[in-house]
Protein backbone atom coordinates (compact mmCIF):
# COMPACT_ATOMS: atom_id res chain seq x y z
CA UNK A 1 0.00 0.00 0.00
CA UNK A 2 2.78 2.37 -0.22
CA UNK A 3 1.58 3.95 -3.38
CA UNK A 4 -1.27 5.45 -1.10
CA UNK A 5 1.22 7.25 0.69
CA UNK A 6 0.90 10.55 -1.22
CA UNK A 7 -2.28 10.72 -2.29
CA UNK A 8 -3.34 10.22 1.23
CA UNK A 9 -1.16 12.74 2.40
CA UNK A 10 -2.68 15.43 -0.02
CA UNK A 11 -6.40 14.52 1.21
CA UNK A 12 -5.22 14.67 5.04
CA UNK A 13 -4.18 17.96 4.26
CA UNK A 14 -7.48 19.00 2.60
CA UNK A 15 -8.93 17.48 5.71
CA UNK A 16 -6.73 19.89 8.17
CA UNK A 17 -7.81 22.71 5.68
CA UNK A 18 -11.29 21.97 6.23
CA UNK A 19 -10.98 21.64 10.04
CA UNK A 20 -8.72 24.11 10.72
CA UNK A 21 -9.01 26.38 7.48
CA UNK A 22 -10.72 28.92 9.65
CA UNK A 23 -7.45 28.92 12.41
CA UNK A 24 -5.44 30.18 10.22
CA UNK A 25 -7.23 32.93 8.02
CA UNK A 26 -4.97 36.03 8.24
CA UNK A 27 -8.26 38.30 8.65
CA UNK A 28 -12.24 37.75 9.34
CA UNK A 29 -14.16 36.37 6.46
CA UNK A 30 -16.91 38.66 6.38
CA UNK A 31 -14.52 42.43 7.06
CA UNK A 32 -15.20 44.14 4.97
CA UNK A 33 -13.15 47.17 3.19
CA UNK A 34 -14.21 49.36 0.76
CA UNK A 35 -11.11 51.37 0.28
CA UNK A 36 -9.30 48.35 -0.83
CA UNK A 37 -12.34 46.67 -2.63
CA UNK A 38 -11.00 44.71 -5.69
CA UNK A 39 -7.46 44.64 -4.61
CA UNK A 40 -4.55 42.76 -6.92
CA UNK A 41 -3.38 39.82 -4.44
CA UNK A 42 0.00 41.13 -2.04
CA UNK A 43 0.48 42.99 1.04
CA UNK A 44 -2.25 42.13 3.29
CA UNK A 45 -4.25 40.17 1.25
CA UNK A 46 -2.50 37.96 -0.07
CA UNK A 47 -4.85 36.41 -2.75
CA UNK A 48 -6.54 39.72 -3.47
CA UNK A 49 -9.94 41.16 -2.37
CA UNK A 50 -14.05 40.54 -3.56
CA UNK A 51 -16.06 43.58 -4.84
CA UNK A 52 -16.76 44.33 -1.08
CA UNK A 53 -13.00 44.26 0.03
CA UNK A 54 -13.39 40.77 1.51
CA UNK A 55 -9.96 38.53 1.80
CA UNK A 56 -10.48 36.07 -0.84
CA UNK A 57 -7.66 33.57 1.63
CA UNK A 58 -9.65 33.88 4.37
CA UNK A 59 -13.12 33.33 2.70
CA UNK A 60 -11.15 30.36 0.48
CA UNK A 61 -10.17 28.74 4.19
CA UNK A 62 -13.44 29.41 5.80
CA UNK A 63 -15.40 28.09 2.53
CA UNK A 64 -13.45 25.03 2.92
CA UNK A 65 -15.41 23.68 6.01
CA UNK A 66 -18.30 23.85 4.08
CA UNK A 67 -17.96 22.47 0.58
CA UNK A 68 -15.72 19.73 2.19
CA UNK A 69 -17.50 19.35 5.38
CA UNK A 70 -20.74 19.45 3.43
CA UNK A 71 -19.37 16.83 0.21
CA UNK A 72 -18.10 14.57 3.67
CA UNK A 73 -21.66 14.21 5.38
CA UNK A 74 -24.00 14.26 1.74
CA UNK A 75 -21.48 11.30 0.44
CA UNK A 76 -21.49 9.88 4.21
CA UNK A 77 -24.98 9.90 4.35
CA UNK A 78 -26.01 8.82 0.97
CA UNK A 79 -23.10 6.11 1.87
CA UNK A 80 -25.34 4.81 4.79
CA UNK A 81 -28.80 4.94 3.07
CA UNK A 82 -28.14 3.18 -0.26
CA UNK A 83 -25.92 0.58 1.72
CA UNK A 84 -28.75 0.06 3.93
CA UNK A 85 -31.04 -0.39 0.71
CA UNK A 86 -28.76 -2.69 -1.35
CA UNK A 87 -29.00 -5.32 2.12
CA UNK A 88 -32.43 -5.07 2.33
CA UNK A 89 -32.38 -5.55 -1.71
CA UNK A 90 -30.36 -8.40 -1.66
CA UNK A 91 -31.72 -10.30 1.46
CA UNK A 92 -35.14 -9.66 0.95
CA UNK A 93 -36.33 -12.18 -1.17
CA UNK A 94 -37.13 -11.71 -4.92
CA UNK A 95 -40.23 -9.54 -4.63
CA UNK A 96 -38.50 -6.83 -2.08
CA UNK A 97 -35.42 -6.60 -4.46
CA UNK A 98 -37.56 -5.83 -7.47
CA UNK A 99 -39.10 -3.27 -6.20
CA UNK A 100 -35.98 -1.44 -4.33
CA UNK A 101 -34.11 -1.97 -7.83
CA UNK A 102 -37.07 -0.16 -9.66
CA UNK A 103 -36.93 2.45 -7.49
CA UNK A 104 -33.09 2.70 -7.99
CA UNK A 105 -33.70 2.83 -11.51
CA UNK A 106 -36.23 5.07 -11.82
CA UNK A 107 -33.41 8.18 -9.49
CA UNK A 108 -30.86 6.70 -11.64
CA UNK A 109 -32.99 7.98 -14.68
CA UNK A 110 -32.58 11.42 -13.65
CA UNK A 111 -28.81 13.48 -14.34
CA UNK A 112 -27.51 14.03 -10.73
CA UNK A 113 -27.43 17.73 -10.84
CA UNK A 114 -30.36 18.60 -12.50
CA UNK A 115 -32.60 16.50 -10.26
CA UNK A 116 -30.86 17.99 -7.27
CA UNK A 117 -31.41 21.46 -8.59
CA UNK A 118 -35.20 20.56 -9.24
CA UNK A 119 -35.10 19.48 -5.63
CA UNK A 120 -33.48 22.22 -4.00
CA UNK A 121 -36.01 24.51 -6.47
CA UNK A 122 -38.64 23.23 -4.55
CA UNK A 123 -37.52 23.21 -1.10
CA UNK A 124 -36.08 26.79 -1.42
CA UNK A 125 -32.72 27.61 -1.33
CA UNK A 126 -30.49 26.87 1.78
CA UNK A 127 -28.04 24.70 3.72
CA UNK A 128 -30.43 21.69 4.74
CA UNK A 129 -32.47 21.65 1.13
CA UNK A 130 -28.60 21.52 -0.51
CA UNK A 131 -28.25 18.20 1.98
CA UNK A 132 -31.40 16.64 1.04
CA UNK A 133 -31.25 17.39 -2.54
CA UNK A 134 -27.62 15.53 -2.82
CA UNK A 135 -28.77 12.84 -0.69
CA UNK A 136 -31.95 12.00 -2.60
CA UNK A 137 -29.86 11.90 -5.86
CA UNK A 138 -26.56 10.46 -4.43
CA UNK A 139 -28.01 6.89 -2.83
CA UNK A 140 -28.33 4.98 -5.46
CA UNK A 141 -24.96 3.81 -6.64
CA UNK A 142 -23.99 2.67 -3.33
CA UNK A 143 -27.37 0.43 -2.90
CA UNK A 144 -26.01 -1.35 -6.44
CA UNK A 145 -22.62 -2.46 -5.28
CA UNK A 146 -24.24 -3.20 -2.09
CA UNK A 147 -27.20 -4.94 -4.15
CA UNK A 148 -24.31 -6.92 -6.29
CA UNK A 149 -21.68 -7.78 -3.53
CA UNK A 150 -24.80 -9.19 -1.40
CA UNK A 151 -26.05 -11.22 -3.97
CA UNK A 152 -23.09 -12.75 -4.79
CA UNK A 153 -22.43 -13.55 -0.83
CA UNK A 154 -25.62 -15.39 -0.23
CA UNK A 155 -25.03 -18.71 -1.77
CA UNK A 156 -21.27 -18.89 0.22
CA UNK A 157 -21.32 -21.67 2.38
CA UNK A 158 -20.19 -19.41 5.56
CA UNK A 159 -23.12 -17.37 4.68
CA UNK A 160 -25.53 -20.22 4.05
CA UNK A 161 -24.27 -22.16 7.45
CA UNK A 162 -25.11 -18.84 9.55
CA UNK A 163 -28.41 -18.71 7.91
CA UNK A 164 -28.91 -22.49 9.18
CA UNK A 165 -27.28 -21.62 12.78
CA UNK A 166 -30.22 -19.63 13.22
CA UNK A 167 -28.28 -16.22 12.97
CA UNK A 168 -30.74 -13.52 12.41
CA UNK A 169 -30.64 -11.24 9.53
CA UNK A 170 -29.04 -8.02 10.72
CA UNK A 171 -26.79 -10.28 12.27
CA UNK A 172 -25.50 -11.92 9.34
CA UNK A 173 -25.57 -8.91 7.41
CA UNK A 174 -23.34 -7.25 10.37
CA UNK A 175 -20.84 -10.10 10.47
CA UNK A 176 -20.85 -11.41 6.84
CA UNK A 177 -21.98 -8.62 4.20
CA UNK A 178 -20.85 -5.38 5.77
CA UNK A 179 -16.99 -6.45 6.17
CA UNK A 180 -17.48 -7.70 2.47
CA UNK A 181 -19.28 -4.19 1.25
CA UNK A 182 -16.52 -1.70 2.95
CA UNK A 183 -13.15 -2.04 0.47
CA UNK A 184 -16.01 -1.49 -2.87
CA UNK A 185 -18.24 0.85 -0.91
CA UNK A 186 -14.64 3.09 0.11
CA UNK A 187 -13.72 2.83 -3.46
CA UNK A 188 -17.35 4.37 -4.33
CA UNK A 189 -17.03 6.88 -1.89
CA UNK A 190 -14.33 8.81 -2.59
CA UNK A 191 -16.01 9.23 -5.96
CA UNK A 192 -19.52 10.30 -4.41
CA UNK A 193 -17.22 12.86 -2.57
CA UNK A 194 -15.80 14.68 -5.40
CA UNK A 195 -18.95 14.45 -6.61
CA UNK A 196 -20.53 15.67 -3.91
CA UNK A 197 -17.75 18.93 -4.01
CA UNK A 198 -19.27 19.76 -7.31
CA UNK A 199 -22.49 19.64 -6.86
CA UNK A 200 -22.64 21.92 -3.69
CA UNK A 201 -19.65 24.45 -5.86
CA UNK A 202 -22.40 24.15 -9.15
CA UNK A 203 -25.95 24.57 -6.33
CA UNK A 204 -23.67 27.09 -4.61
CA UNK A 205 -23.32 29.30 -7.75
CA UNK A 206 -26.91 28.94 -8.88
CA UNK A 207 -27.68 30.46 -5.42
CA UNK A 208 -29.73 27.28 -3.82
CA UNK A 209 -26.86 26.25 -1.79
CA UNK A 210 -24.83 27.87 1.12
CA UNK A 211 -26.48 31.49 1.22
CA UNK A 212 -24.42 34.75 1.47
CA UNK A 213 -22.68 35.75 3.15
CA UNK A 214 -21.55 32.33 4.89
CA UNK A 215 -18.16 31.82 2.31
CA UNK A 216 -18.60 28.95 0.15
CA UNK A 217 -16.35 27.90 -2.63
CA UNK A 218 -19.81 28.20 -5.42
CA UNK A 219 -20.97 31.26 -4.06
CA UNK A 220 -17.95 33.03 -4.02
CA UNK A 221 -17.61 32.21 -7.84
CA UNK A 222 -21.46 33.15 -8.07
CA UNK A 223 -20.37 36.75 -6.36
CA UNK A 224 -17.17 37.08 -8.30
CA UNK A 225 -19.18 36.26 -12.03
CA UNK A 226 -19.78 39.87 -12.89
CA UNK A 227 -16.19 41.02 -12.54
CA UNK A 228 -14.76 38.16 -14.22
CA UNK A 229 -13.51 40.42 -17.21
CA UNK A 230 -11.72 43.09 -14.57
CA UNK A 231 -10.85 40.96 -12.06
CA UNK A 232 -10.43 37.53 -13.20
CA UNK A 233 -8.74 36.24 -10.22
CA UNK A 234 -11.85 36.09 -8.12
CA UNK A 235 -13.03 33.09 -9.83
CA UNK A 236 -9.97 31.64 -10.54
CA UNK A 237 -9.04 30.97 -7.12
CA UNK A 238 -12.62 29.17 -5.62
CA UNK A 239 -12.79 27.32 -8.75
CA UNK A 240 -8.65 26.21 -8.72
CA UNK A 241 -9.89 25.11 -5.40
CA UNK A 242 -12.47 23.11 -6.26
CA UNK A 243 -11.00 21.41 -9.45
CA UNK A 244 -8.11 20.66 -6.82
CA UNK A 245 -9.84 19.03 -4.61
CA UNK A 246 -12.19 16.94 -7.21
CA UNK A 247 -8.60 15.76 -8.84
CA UNK A 248 -7.07 15.21 -5.44
CA UNK A 249 -9.85 12.87 -4.19
CA UNK A 250 -10.27 11.26 -7.97
CA UNK A 251 -6.84 9.56 -7.50
CA UNK A 252 -7.11 8.46 -4.54
CA UNK A 253 -10.39 6.10 -5.39
CA UNK A 254 -8.50 5.05 -8.37
CA UNK A 255 -5.32 4.55 -6.51
CA UNK A 256 -7.71 2.42 -3.71
CA UNK A 257 -8.91 0.72 -6.60
CA UNK A 258 -6.00 -0.09 -8.29
CA UNK A 259 -4.06 -1.36 -4.90
CA UNK A 260 -7.45 -3.46 -4.24
CA UNK A 261 -7.71 -5.34 -7.68
CA UNK A 262 -3.81 -6.23 -6.77
CA UNK A 263 -4.49 -7.21 -3.59
CA UNK A 264 -7.77 -9.58 -4.55
CA UNK A 265 -5.58 -10.28 -7.74
CA UNK A 266 -4.66 -14.14 -7.89
CA UNK A 267 -0.58 -15.19 -7.67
Amino acid sequence: MRELLPVLIVVGILAALAVFGPFIAPNPPNAIDIPNRLAPPGGEYLLGTDAMGRCILSRLLHGARWSLGLAFLVSTIGLIAGSVLGLVAAMGGRTVDWAVMRVTDIFLAFPDLVAAVVVAGVLGAGTSSLIFALTVTGWMRYARVARGIGLGLATRGHVVQAQLAGLSGPAIARWHYVPALVPSLTVVWTGMLARAILGISALGFLGFGVQPPTPEWGTMLLDARVHIRSTPLQMIWPGMAVVFCVLAINITGDVLRDALTDRDAPA
